[in-house]
């Protein structure tokens, strides 16, 4: 006997048609919100803080008028579409205009199959210009529950599938059927879009020429689909044969070796990792952000043709891993970028943005090691007394449990020997902090086989001084001779060795001799800036913490903001009191952005929405564990009002904490490793002026030509689900 069926996804009460839900995006989102959240299928606030926190990552609006806010959330109890058709369009970011129609597509957390199958079939067929002219044709919220029923679950009688207006094809389908249903009848639908050189049309007996696809989107629902869609028809009218795989929440059947290996070319357009990247070893490929083949499929198409008759053209490199964005590489992997992933000429991603994906993916790989290590030496310190940096090697290699060591300063046998182990844990952890910085610097560029050259670099920038400048241009080095190997092709009884034996020789070799050759230099550098450093006080010492502040909050979270704490966390040192300044600072000024952005939604609640208010509780605890990410759904919603404030409050921060002398011996924690922390009621006030401060400007910045989305009236009518005038 089958499980009950799932609820449907759309009732009556959740459609309001012809309404006035604000002049934002915001609002609209926040509106739909509290229609479903006023039928007891989600809590409203908590659904409008997950749909625009992914809002964030890229903007919903499609071509065609109509958007589609969605994300899978804890706060959505059952899996739900809300719908507004607008009197007044709203901007939703899509490139030929607003929008008229929005769907607000809700799914729970740990959303059941059908769900998420019914919610990919509306995706899909909002690709089709009838379900959009049938749904500006409806007269009333009974009709438009029937249009989405028959299109997620058939019409009443038939099963199909899509209603009889809908199903109207726009253009023809493609001759080949692609993976997972993926072949639509819809037409490429933004006509306003700049003519694009199509290839020209195989005459009779020619075969169709394929092209591969993998789409995929951050939360999986709606984005991957029409990506998908959108694909398979542009190619439909240039007689180009496309499959793809569209890497979802819903079950996908991936390519098949055989459709790989005939494709002229592949397109990645993702923007999270493809999984099962190496499958693709050594096609022509084109890769950009997932609402590019949206928005043009057949310059997509185009570029990636192009690339396959282009003999230096972008190939997937041989050995790419899974989930990988970097595993591309070979002649002419330059693009033109954009904030799209646009396709250059060689369908690849500007130097620019390669070069900083390659060193956050090395910080972000390294920060584990600074947090474990940094915490377990603060524990140690709690626990032994700061004087167990002397003893703990000495201890841990003599002494057991069972052989406790003698007391030390004020602190008995066991309480020494426990600050020991934990001293010891916390170096160990410490001494892969430039290797890891080298070795994911080298993973980002050249994928698996970068890993151990990388590791290697790092290792010999340690043993010859040279600090973290020898870690990130020796991944650097190693990466790039890694790639540059990879791009040879071997022969075909070295192409099994390659990856796992002549790649991470040759590049260890080169990597790591270059930096024992040319390593003093760079030693000395390393040197002189720590001299330089450890020799400032006074006035030097706060515009130090000045100029830290300031890059602590300028992309909060970002690569500046990675610079300046990867700068103090891999110098810090135990026995140098500037260098535990510098920690301080860095970490006091960066706890000031989501501290202050929470500050300000309880002190002028009026001035922000109530998905911002929402994150605005949030904030106060990550602020408080140094996470100064916590900022970033204010940062986006308004960077030019929230990113100079929080910068004028971590330059005073920063100022500050270096002026007082206050120190920190754990590279991370917040006020939860307070026991760490030297002068730590300075330090504390530091952060509450930088904070108070940063409130202040983002408030005052934000109550002079405020917009509607801050206007309290905005905000109550966009939640109230009685004021939205069905």
């Amino acid at each position: 006997m089958s499980d009950a069926a799932p609820p449907p996804l759309i009732e009556t009460g959740l459609v309001a048609l012809d309404v006035d839900l604000g002049a934002t995006k915001e609002e609209v989102i926040a509106g739909l919100a509290g229609l479903v959240g006023a039928t007891g299928r989600a809590d409203a606030e908590g659904l409008a803080a997950s749909a625009l926190e992914r809002e964030a990552l890229s903007p919903t609006g499609m071509p065609g008028g109509f958007a589609i806010p969605h994300c899978r959330s804890v706060a959505v109890h059952t899996g739900s579409l809300g719908f507004a058709r607008l009197r007044a369009p709203v901007d939703f970011g899509a490139k030929d205009g607003p929008a008229d129609l929005v769907f607000l597509i809700a799914a729970a957390q740990d959303g059941g199959a059908d769900h998420m199958k019914l919610l990919t079939k509306l995706a899909r067929a909002l690709v089709k210009k009838g379900f959009l002219a049938d749904l500006r044709a409806a007269t009333s919220a009974d009709q438009i529950v029937e249009l989405v029923g028959d299109v997620v679950q058939g019409p009443r009688g038939d099963g199909s599938g899509v209603s009889a207006a809908a199903a109207a094809p726009d253009a023809a389908a493609p001759d080949a059927a692609a993976p997972d249903a993926t072949v639509s009848d819809a037409s490429v639908p933004d006509p306003t879009a700049p003519d694009v050189a199509a290839p020209a049309q195989p005459g009779a007996g020619e075969p169709r020429r394929t092209v591969v696809a993998v789409t995929a989107c951050p939360t999986g629902i709606a984005h991957t689909y029409m990506a998908a869609d959108y694909l398979v028809a542009a190619g439909a009218e240039l007689g180009v044969t496309v499959l793809v795989e569209p890497q979802g929440s819903s079950a996908t059947t991936p390519l098949t070796p055989a459709q790989i290996a005939g494709a002229a070319a592949a397109i990645f357009a993702t923007d999270v990792g493809v999984k099962g990247r190496e499958r693709f070893a050594g096609i022509p490929v084109v890769e950009c952000g997932v609402k590019r083949a949206v928005n043009e499929p057949a310059d997509l198409i185009t570029a990636a043709l192009a690339t396959a008759e282009d003999p230096g053209g972008r190939r997937v490199a041989a050995g790419s891993g899974a989930g990988s964005g970097a595993g591309a590489s070979g002649p002419g992997s330059v693009g033109t970028g954009g904030p799209e992933g646009r396709v250059g000429g060689s369908g690849g991603l500007s130097l620019a943005q390669r070069l900083k994906q390659v060193l956050l993916t090395g910080v972000s790989y390294m920060i584990p090691f600074v947090a474990a290590g940094g915490l377990l030496i603060a524990l140690a310190f709690a626990v032994g007394g700061y004087q167990v940096v002397d003893v703990s090697r000495d201890v841990v290699l003599r002494h057991s449990l069972w052989d406790l060591p003698a007391a030390y300063g004020d602190r008995g046998p066991l309480a020494v020997y426990l600050g020991s182990v934990l001293h010891q844990l916390g170096a160990a952890a410490f001494a892969f902090l430039v290797p890891a910085l080298a070795g994911y610097i080298a993973f980002g560029i050249a994928d698996r086989p970068g890993i151990a050259p990388g590791f290697t670099a790092g290792s010999v920038a340690v043993l010859v001084g040279a600090g973290f400048i020898g870690g990130l241009l020796g991944g650097l080095v190693a990466g790039v001779v890694a790639a540059w190997i990879a791009g040879f092709a071997a022969p075909r009884f070295l192409r099994g060795l390659m990856p796992v034996v002549v790649i991470p020789l040759c590049a260890s070799l080169v990597a790591g001799g270059l930096l024992l050759v040319f390593g003093m230099p760079l030693r000395a550098l390393t040197e002189g800036l720590q001299g330089w450093l450890s020799g400032l006080s006074g006035t030097s010492a706060v515009v130090l913490g000045v100029i830290l502040g300031l890059m602590m909050c300028f992309d909060l979270g970002g690569p500046v903001n990675k610079a300046a704490y990867a700068f103090a966390a891999v110098g810090l040192d135990q026995d140098d009191p500037t260098t535990l300044q510098i920690m301080a600072a860095v970490m006091a000024a960066g706890m000031v952005p989501p501290l202050a952005m929470a500050l300000a939604t309880l002190v002028r609640k009026q001035l922000f929405t109530p998905a911002e208010r929402e994150n605005g509780v949030a904030a106060w605890a990550l602020g408080a564990s140094f996470i100064t990410e916590g900022a970033i759904p204010f940062a986006a919603a308004d960077p030019l009002r929230v990113i100079p404030s929080m910068m004028a409050g971590g330059a005073v921060t920063g100022a500050l904490s270096m002026f007082v002398g206050a120190t920190s011996r754990a590279p991370h924690g917040g006020v939860f490793v307070f026991f760490a922390i030297g002068n730590v009621l300075l330090w504390l006030a530091a952060i509450g002026c930088g904070a108070l401060v940063a409130c202040a400007c983002v408030v005052l910045a934000k109550g002079v030509g405020a917009s509607g989305s801050a206007r309290p009236e905005a905000g109550r009518r966009a939640t109230d689900p009685d004021k939205v005038g069905r």
